[in-house]
């Protein structure tokens, strides 16, 4: 007998998202250059705290990450209710898109945006909607092109990813006064810890200063080297956190990971070293493979875009890394694909990339 049992259509519609590669088959050495991930790993006080928690593996996590959230409102100087924390920022990106929209509304999302965003959109059966951008950066009057009676929600990632541009918080002020109050706009800090403007900001003020009309979500996978452990933050209006709730599962946040995420945050000489290491090697990166020819993108974030004359060559590029154990973030579905995002990574891990980068450029 055949099931006539099928799944929602734009359930069919979404392409599974593509994490970076971890393994190369026949290379026994792998180097990740792939995924964002901090190179310096954890603060030895969250390793600590995480291995302190093993004791409680029988019992389960408090449901509310309430000492994440009690933490962050302490660090941040913020109000611990309007805190949602959940297993990572992504799944937050899912909560408020099946919170907030939902067949016939519009999700609206700049062109190289993350790809999360597209997702979650389909998932909710909403029709995802992507503005172009300008130089690989968020065009604030191209979004408010785009809006229409039906958009409900705008993903905005400051910086973005992955182009690592980043907007001025005057244009992001601009484009929240513009939009109808109807639409949310959600700010995705994933990279704020490592952008170093005057005129930036991750917007947790604009939480306050437009109430009900803007969430800001940051992560613990960056620069606090917890990407294994899943926790992301949300903050937004005390309304919007109790709808975000409803939603979310009991036991999203292991106790481990509270644990950990706690210790990490408060623990800024271990920051301050992440921070200063990207400061380093980020612009070390960007002046070596300009050097080859690369068209490189100013970046703010823990990695850089690199461009290549055409798709074929970022391929046999990203082919000639592979082969000697090196993996970077091939781009074809964010529509880069001459691009490779390569992330920052520890000296000698650079180094052999650039050296790799310079050995097959020299064959062109």
């Amino acid at each position: 007998m055949t099931s006539t049992v099928k799944p929602l259509s734009h359930v069919m519609d979404i392409e599974p998202y593509l994490p970076g590669d971890s393994a190369v088959e026949g290379v026994t050495r792998v180097i990740k250059m792939s995924s964002n991930e901090s190179p310096l790993g954890p603060s030895p006080a969250a390793k600590q705290a995480a291995e302190g928690a093993l004791a409680e593996l029988e019992r389960y996590p408090e449901s509310s990450a309430r000492i994440v959230r009690e933490a962050l409102a302490e660090r941040y100087g913020l109000d611990a209710l309007r805190i949602v924390c959940e297993a990572g920022s992504e799944q937050l990106i899912n909560l408020i898109a099946r919170c907030y929209a939902g067949p016939g509304d519009e999700i609206l999302f700049s062109a190289h945006g993350f790809v999360a965003y597209k997702i979650a959109a389909l998932s909710c059966g909403a029709k995802p909607v992507s503005a172009p951008e300008t130089n690989l950066t968020t065009d604030v009057d191209a979004l408010l092109a785009l809006v229409s009676e039906r958009t409900r929600i705008l993903f905005l990632a400051n910086p973005n990813n992955p182009t690592g541009t980043c907007l001025p918080v005057a244009e992001i002020t601009r484009l929240r006064e513009k939009l109808p109050e109807s639409v949310l706009l959600v700010l995705d800090g994933a990279y704020a810890e490592y952008v170093d403007k005057e005129d930036y900001s991750a917007g947790l003020e604009m939480v306050t200063e437009y109430p009900g009309n803007v969430v800001v979500l940051r992560t613990f996978s960056k620069i606090y080297g917890l990407a294994a452990l899943r926790v992301g933050w949300s903050y937004s209006s005390r309304a919007l956190a109790m709808a975000l709730h409803r939603l979310r599962g009991v036991f999203t946040v292991s106790t481990i990971a509270q644990k950990a995420a706690v210790a990490a945050v408060t623990d800024l000489e271990h920051e301050n070293l992440a921070r200063e290491h990207n400061a380093r090697w980020r612009p070390w990166l960007n002046q070596k493979l300009s050097e080859l020819g690369l068209t490189m993108t100013e970046s703010h974030g823990n990695f850089v875009l690199a461009g290549f004359a055409s798709q074929e060559i970022a391929t046999e590029a990203d082919f000639h890394l592979r082969s000697n154990g090196v993996i970077t973030r091939t781009l074809r579905e964010y529509g880069l694909g001459d691009c490779l995002r390569i992330t920052v990574g520890v000296e000698e891990h650079n180094r052999l990339l650039v050296g790799l980068l310079q050995e097959f450029m020299a064959g062109k």
